[in-house]
């Protein structure tokens, strides 16, 4: 039922299949709707969060499966996004949700009505591109978000209840991807990013969220900082064994500059570095409440 692609860093360059993210979605916004029919998390006026959730999850799914049919050009990707924000920014309206943020070393910003068109659309492109581009190796395309997920559910009380199942199923899929059976492509990764920003602004921890993802950040200025400057994208040489580089464009290459190592090592460092950063923002949350 998947198209297959060959896996670049594995002998011989198996084929696997590609795009099992979209289970991911389907099952996640089927969760999500029978929520919404059981009035869970209870209807706020007009809004539901449990379906507002399901339509962000969805929109993100459906822009990584014309991604992985029409391979969009960054300049699309970078901005397609802002249409999901348009449910976000209804729901932050009507909830009359806060338009502060924590900002470490500044403190408490107001934002006032720029919230809603400017600091909202932000947080959604950047969120949904940067766990968008820190991928192509087995298992870093999942575990860095399910440890994000995870960590925004603690902190997020009650809410935390729209992403049982979405946990569940991207940690299926996760096991899978790990041992290189299966590529959730970017229908999984622009939906799992888009579940993460929607969430936090659903359930007002933004700030959190940027914290955890501050690796993806790094990774994604690397990449188009290098590539703005000179034009040359991020690369890894795979010996048949181990991965390396012999430059710095993102943070992969980052991890395996001039030395060698497996790919599961690099995974391992990577995700590592994700659970640290959510564990900062885990303590920052604690430290403001």
């Amino acid at each position: 039922m998947f198209p297959k692609v060959p896996d670049n860093h594995k002998p011989n360059k198996p084929l696997v299949p590609n795009g099992l993210g979209v289970i991911y979605v389907v099952v996640s916004a089927t969760y999500l709707f029978l929520l919404y029919y059981r009035d869970v998390p209870p209807v706020s006026g007009k809004v539901s969060l449990a379906l507002t959730l399901a339509v962000c999850i969805l929109f993100g799914g459906f822009m990584g499966l014309l991604d992985d049919w029409t391979d969009l050009r960054w300049r699309y990707k970078a901005f397609f996004p802002l249409i999901a924000a348009i449910p976000l920014i209804s729901l932050a309206e009507s909830l009359k949700l806060r338009t502060s943020m924590t900002i470490p070393f500044l403190g408490i910003i107001d934002f006032g009505i720029c919230y809603y068109f400017i600091i909202i659309p932000i947080i959604v492109i950047v969120a949904t591109n940067t766990v968008n581009q820190l991928g192509g190796l087995n298992g870093l395309e999942t575990v860095c978000p399910a440890i994000v997920m995870i960590g925004l559910m603690v902190l997020s009380g009650p809410h935390a209840i729209m992403l049982y199942v979405p946990l569940i199923m991207w940690l299926m899929l996760t096991s899978y991807n790990l041992r290189g059976k299966i590529f959730v492509g970017n229908t999984g990764s622009f939906a799992i990013g888009m579940t993460l920003a929607a969430f936090a602004i659903i359930s007002d921890i933004k700030s959190s969220l940027l914290i955890s993802l501050l690796p993806y950040i790094f990774n994604s200025s690397l990449i188009l900082l290098t590539y703005f400057f000179s034009g040359k994208k991020a690369a890894v040489s795979f010996d048949g064994e181990k991965l390396s580089s012999d430059h710095i464009r993102s943070l992969i290459t980052l991890t395996t500059y001039h030395r060698r190592l497996t790919e599961r090592q690099v995974v391992t460092l990577i995700s590592l570095l994700v659970a640290a950063s959510t564990l900062v923002a885990y303590f920052v949350q604690w430290l403001v409440m």
